[in-house]
Parts: structure tokens; sequence; C-alpha cells
């Protein structure tokens, strides 16, 4: 299940000693695949090509290795097309209104500003329709839990905060920032995001490890005016309740009878729980690397205490191979192969796995596919992804719209089932329960019902026309 990715090699042949066809065949042995060849320069004895091939990131050196080994063979220089997509980051600040002479300059700079200054201070909700705050989102990490790479540090955590503000702008027209703190330390990301937040209409809480993740989170919805959704938490939540919805829908079960294990109980996971139990599921065990959560053994850890006292209704003791007996959903955001083939045998009739740890589910999709109903994933390469893009831009979109002060249990539960609703009867297919994130129906109908919702629920500061 390797990433693959298109490198192009510059090469430098010297044609006394070897031909375009070892090279070929050096590439296919290689697992290669040659997609375009340029000739830079050629003479009588020797020819400059660029090779473009496309390949699994985890045969690149090898290949590489192998093309350096022929004689007559010179690798000049590699370029490798994601890190390409990278150069100079993929963002930029551009302006709105161009200045081209005197008059605009005083216009979008002193003296005229000053006037658009006095009348914020005077009203202080003039903000959101005088600057960018009002489409304006901070993606804030600390680079403790960056995707499946775990703490790599604010630096290194910059390109996936790019590429989430891309994804902001790209789906939903939200104007985004990446954030990288150079802090671990609760109480100062904390006083930093609150002192930032007069900037922005919303704040986007990234790849933070739990359990901080839940104080920071909690706090900062505390203290702030404006909207906080951690997305590794609550995007997870919400895009996996949708496309269980559609399983459900699929099977002929009914939310409220069945019975659901999920395995990993870290932010993901506990947010995963609380949005199953909101939408109705009654019978649900967690399961951690320790077993199962069981009411009143878990003081020493606040975000399991809190779980624990609300599922597990039997009691349930043991691994996740004990308590899956009979179970007709399996939620897994954990790490790869703690799914057992033998596990999912024992699940309820018509199973329903969701295996969603990355870059590795918790069971191999080609084993588990002939063995369930429905299996989703959180790959891009394998029907049915869990992918939080299909909600964190619509959800934004409507909290900012209608200048939401939170995005509440409401609102989610809201996307949750306009996700849902997008994939037809006549779509509806084990390998079809949860749209595509390039449907152009799921930003609007994301954000209209969790505008609707906000208003309902009174999170709403105005009503969009």
């Amino acid at each position: 299940m390797a990433i693959s990715t298109t490198i192009i090699f510059r090469i430098e042949m010297d044609l006394s000693l070897i031909k375009f066809s070892d090279i070929a065949a050096v590439v296919h042995q290689g697992g290669g695949d040659i997609v375009a060849v340029d000739v830079i320069r050629a003479s009588r004895d020797v020819t400059v090509r660029d090779i473009t091939v496309q390949l699994n990131v985890d045969v690149h050196e090898q290949l590489a290795g192998a093309l350096r080994a022929l004689p007559g063979l010179r690798i000049v220089n590699e370029s490798d097309s994601t890190f390409l997509a990278h150069l100079g980051g993929k963002i930029q600040v551009t302006p709105k209104i161009p200045i081209k002479n005197r008059e605009d300059l005083s216009r979008v700079y002193t003296p005229g500003v000053a006037r658009v200054c006095m009348a914020i201070r005077d009203d202080p909700s003039k903000v959101f329709t005088l600057t960018a705050k009002r489409n304006l989102v901070a993606v804030v990490t600390d680079g403790t839990a960056v995707l499946g790479l775990g703490d790599i540090g604010p630096e290194a955590a910059i390109p996936v905060m790019e590429g989430k503000a891309v994804l902001f702008k790209q789906f939903a027209d939200v104007d985004a920032f990446p954030i990288c703190l150079a802090t671990k330390d609760t109480e100062e990301i904390i006083s930093i995001v609150k002192a930032m937040s007069p900037m922005f209409g919303g704040i986007n809480l990234e790849d933070i490890s739990s359990p901080r993740c839940f104080e920071i989170e909690r706090r900062l919805q505390e203290e702030l005016d404006i909207p906080v959704f951690h997305d590794d938490q609550h995007g997870t939540a919400v895009v996996l309740l949708a496309g269980l919805l559609n399983a459900l829908r699929l099977t002929g079960k009914r939310i409220e009878e069945v019975s659901v294990v999920v395995c990993g109980v870290g932010a993901a996971g506990a947010a995963c729980i609380d949005m199953l139990l909101a939408a109705g599921v009654t019978e649900l065990v967690a399961v951690d690397q320790a077993g199962a959560l069981i009411a009143g053994e878990h003081d020493d850890h606040p975000a399991h205490k809190r779980i624990a006292a609300k599922t597990n209704p039997k009691s349930k003791r043991g691994s996740l191979s004990d308590v899956i007996d009979g179970a007709d959903v399996f939620i897994g955001v954990s790490r790869a192969n703690l799914l057992k083939p033998d596990d999912v045998r024992r699940m309820a009739p018509e199973p329903i796995v969701f295996a969603m740890a990355n870059p590795e589910p918790e069971i191999d999709p080609e084993v588990a596919e002939p063995l369930v109903a429905v299996l989703a994933t959180g790959r891009s390469d394998y029907p049915n992804q869990i992918n939080n893009v299909l909600c964190f831009p619509g959800i934004f979109r409507g909290a900012l719209d209608c200048r939401a002060k939170v995005i509440n249990e409401e609102m989610k539960l809201a996307a949750a089932y306009a996700i849902a609703a997008i994939v037809s009867d006549d779509e509806l297919g084990k390998q079809y329960i949860i749209p595509s994130i390039f449907n152009d129906k799921v930003v609007p109908r994301v954000r209209d019902a969790v505008i609707e919702a906000a208003i309902r629920t009174g999170a709403a500061n105005r009503i969009p026309r």
C-alpha cells in the first residue's frame, strides 16, 4: 500500500556503452513506469534526456541505485513531483485592491484607513464587515501529531498546514493561514491563540497530540467568541457518522440497535464515540491498548474516564478480540493490523468495518473486503474514504456566514446528515456510501445544514441572506 509519486530523472547516456532499451528494462524491473521521455541535448556520442517515471515512493532509492549501476549512464539530477509542488510553499497573500496611484494608496492605507479604524473602535462588530476577519481562519498546530508521522515539530508541520489552507480556499472560498507554534505547553498555546484571535473569524486546531488537545479546544471555545474546531477529532467524527448512516441504510440496520466496537480512544476516537452516542448508538464498547474501557476503572486518564462512564453498558472485559463477538460495527482509529480476519468472522451477520488508521488500516482491505458487508478506510486508493475534507470546508463556511460563536454538537450532527443525504438511493452501494470530496453538492449542503442548526440552537449571530 505504498504511495505513488512521479520522479523525473535527468540522465546522460554514453551511446557507445548503453542503449535506451537497457534503461527501460531496469525501470520496469524496478517497479517503475516510464510515462514520458524528453531529449534535452543530443550528439553522436552523448545524449541527455529527462525520463519521467511513475513509481511507489518505497522503491525510489532502489531504482535510482540500479540506474546508477548501469555502465555508460550518469544521473544528472532527480526531481520529485511532490517536492516540486511544495517549492516556495503552496500559499501566498494577494491584495484584493490594486494600488495604482496616490489616491488608491491614501484610501487603502493612511490617511483614509484611519476613519475605518475609528468606526471599528466605536462599534467593534464592524470588524466583521470592514476587515478580513469575516472570512479568515487560523490553522493552528504545535506539530506534535502530524498525520501518521507523530511529533515532527512545527517547522515540519508547515507543509500540512499550508495544504489545509489550500483546501479551505479551493473547496469553500475560506481564507486560511497556517500558525505553527514552537511550544507544546497547553497554557502557552491557549494564551497565544487567544491573543491573536481578534484577526480571525474561526480557529481550526490541527495535529495537536492527545490528551492536551482536549483541554486546548475546551478552554479556547469557552474563552473565545468565535468557533474553535479540532478537525482531527470532529472532522473525522462527522465524516465517519455520515458513512455509517449510509452503511446502515444499505444493510437495513438501525443505529439505535447496532452493537459498535471502537478501537482507539485518542483524539479522533473520543470524538467519534461522542458523535455516535449523540446520533443514537446505545451499545458501544471502546477499546484501547489495555483493553475495553469500563466505568470506574480509569481515574488516571480523564478522557478515558469520561468515555468509560457512558459506554460499555454490559461491562465487557478484555482485548479487541475478546469484545468483537457479535458486533455489528467495527470502527478503527488506532494502528495497523489490530483487527484479524477471525475477529471479523465472529462479528454479526453483514458486518460493517471502518478501518481508518493511516497509512496502514487496522486490517488489510484486500483481506477484509470479502468478509464484510461494507468496508471503509482512510485511504484514497480504496472506495469509501473517510476524509475530513468532506466536512471542514462546509462547516467553517456555514459557521463564518452566520458568524457562529461556536460549532456545537447539533451543527456537527447536521453536517453528517447532510453529507450522508447526498448519496441517493440509486447511487448507494457497497463501494459508494460516501460522496466524493469533489462532489460540488457537498460544501453548499453542509453549509446550509450548519447554518440552520446554528440558528436553531442560538449559536448564530446573524442570519445570512
